[in-house]
């Protein structure tokens, strides 16, 4: 395909490639790229709050809400990081570099927290924030770069990226579970460093196949100009060094602190986007306006869904009947692994998204496909339907005999949450690439990632209240995951209301 994108500033000519199922090809090496990151994120996902309390509390539930809290400025730092990522790839070193880059500093921190000692755990955690910020906002930049802007495919090509993304977060609980259970140890407790041991081993895999396969890209993405420079990398490396004992020190600092500084950050990074869209004129000023309002309804959805990582695996773990739950498909073990939930999500993702695209498609020939700002309403309100049935569960399905409520509840959880994930965060990735100033399309894309970070840290924040001093509860699960249900409600309808509004800001971009 080849196209043209006329901007204020300069003609963007996209090269001819070869097309494979419908799309460029180059699509499907970035595929393969983000399945095998992905793969090494979502590998050690599932373990690292139940890792936490056992290997730095001795297994005491009291040990819950700092764990939680631990994974929610994790996951905060890593989405915050792409801001400055997005920057260094506009800027410094070009966007392949970047991901180059990004991918050595992940593999090095995924190695280095299989070492049972908190500090280096907390360091290993920060490396990994920093490599995630060069590597993650850039290859789903890419992914743009492939299209022109008025191309009918984009859509349809960031939801078959965000199906890679959920390929790798499928296979990695499953595997790295049954490695660290199964294969490498015979007691209760997984053997926690051979899940990190092979996400670390993913990542490299992940690596390798970008460097190899980044000739087909044709140069999108390669360092222009000054950004050719080999000491320009040195420089970002040497920088990125210095940043690990920061993101360190943010971990220890604590959650409510850093919820600050985030948005603090997030307040410049507006600024910035602004700046550069009044400059483009109304149009670009009205887009960007647009994009910042959607990104706070974004910060709302990753505070409730990302209970998946953390207050979730402990309902899982200790309040949800796991026992003889699909027995078929446990490979001997006696109970559902707590695990493989979070593979759940992505079978319903792998599951649902061609349907989901093919509905946008097929409502769009109609001339009644819903706008963004809508689409991201039905995500609120799907995710609010998740904690509808909890509220249910946990009023209504508790088993008096063990405490405990069933198990589909919790696994059709996953499937909902789900639902209204691929109505909003594929879609996301793509509004990014159209709203924002055509000039930090890069910093748009981290302006993203932070809105998301920003929810990641509240969602540690709240998972730690439902979790106390003591451990979760029936009671304390029921009265927090009933307030999920009524706050993410009440979000969804008042962008439902003001959807009207944002899409008149958008200037005619679907």
């Amino acid at each position: 395909m080849s196209g043209t994108t006329n901007t204020p500033h300069q003609e963007v000519v996209i090269p001819e490639f070869k097309q494979i199922m419908g799309h460029p090809a180059p699509l499907w090496m970035l595929f393969m790229t983000e399945f095998w990151e992905r793969f090494a994120f979502y590998g050690i996902r599932w373990a690292l709050v139940l890792y936490i309390v056992t290997q730095f509390f001795q297994g005491n539930a009291a040990g819950e809400q700092s764990a939680n809290l631990t994974y929610g400025s994790y996951l905060a730092l890593v989405y915050a990081g792409a801001v400055f990522g997005g920057y260094v790839a506009d800027k410094v070193i070009g966007y392949q570099r970047s991901i180059l880059l990004g991918a050595v500093f992940m593999a090095a921190g995924l190695f280095a927290i299989t070492i049972d000692n908190q500090d280096i755990f907390k360091l290993g955690l920060a490396t990994i924030i920093v490599g995630n910020g060069m590597f993650k906002p850039n290859i789903s930049t890419m992914v743009g770069k492939l299209y022109a802007l008025n191309d009918t495919r984009r859509d349809s090509g960031f939801t078959i990226f965000y199906m890679g993304i959920n390929a790798g977060a499928f296979l990695a609980p499953i595997l790295t579970q049954y490695l660290a259970q199964k294969v490498f140890n015979t007691g209760d407790t997984p053997a926690y460093k051979i899940v990190f041991f092979a996400a670390g081993i993913g990542m490299l895999i992940s690596l390798v196949w970008f460097y190899f396969g980044r000739s087909l890209l044709k140069g999108i993405g390669a360092p222009e100009g000054e950004a050719k420079n080999p000491t320009r990398v040195v420089m970002v490396a040497a920088g990125a060094l210095a940043v690990i004992p920061i993101m360190y020190l943010l971990l220890k600092a604590g959650a409510q602190p850093l919820q600050y500084i985030l948005m603090a950050l997030f307040a410049v990074l507006a600024f910035m986007l602004m700046r550069e869209g009044i400059r483009d004129g109304k149009v670009a000023r009205d887009k960007t306006i647009a994009m910042m309002i959607i990104f706070a309804f974004n910060i709302l959805f990753w505070a409730f869904f990302e209970q998946a990582g953390s207050s979730f695996t402990f309902l899982a773990e200790n309040i949800v009947h796991r026992e003889g739950a699909l027995s078929m498909i446990t490979f001997g073990m006696p109970a559902f692994p707590t695990a493989w939930f979070q593979s759940v999500n992505s079978v319903a993702v792998i599951t649902c998204a061609p349907i989901i695209a093919w509905i946008w498609v097929a409502m769009a020939k109609k001339n009644i496909n819903p706008s963004i700002p809508r689409k991201f309403g039905l995500g609120i309100l799907f995710n609010a339907a998740a904690f509808g049935l909890l509220w249910y569960a946990l009023t209504y399905l508790v088993d008096p005999a063990d405490n405990k409520i069933p198990f589909w509840t919790l696994f059709a959880v996953y499937w909902v949450q789900s639902v209204g994930e691929l109505c909003l965060s594929p879609i996301g990735l793509s509004m990014v690439t159209k709203l924002a100033p055509t000039r930090l399309v890069g910093l748009g894309m981290g302006g993203w990632f932070l809105s998301t970070g920003i929810g990641n840290n509240l969602s540690g924040i709240i998972a730690a209240l439902i979790s106390g001093d003591e451990g979760m509860s029936v009671h304390s699960a029921l009265t927090g995951y009933t307030q999920g249900f009524w706050i993410l409600t009440t979000g969804g309808v008042i962008l439902f209301l003001l959807a009207p509004f944002i899409q008149k800001l958008m200037h005619g971009v679907k």
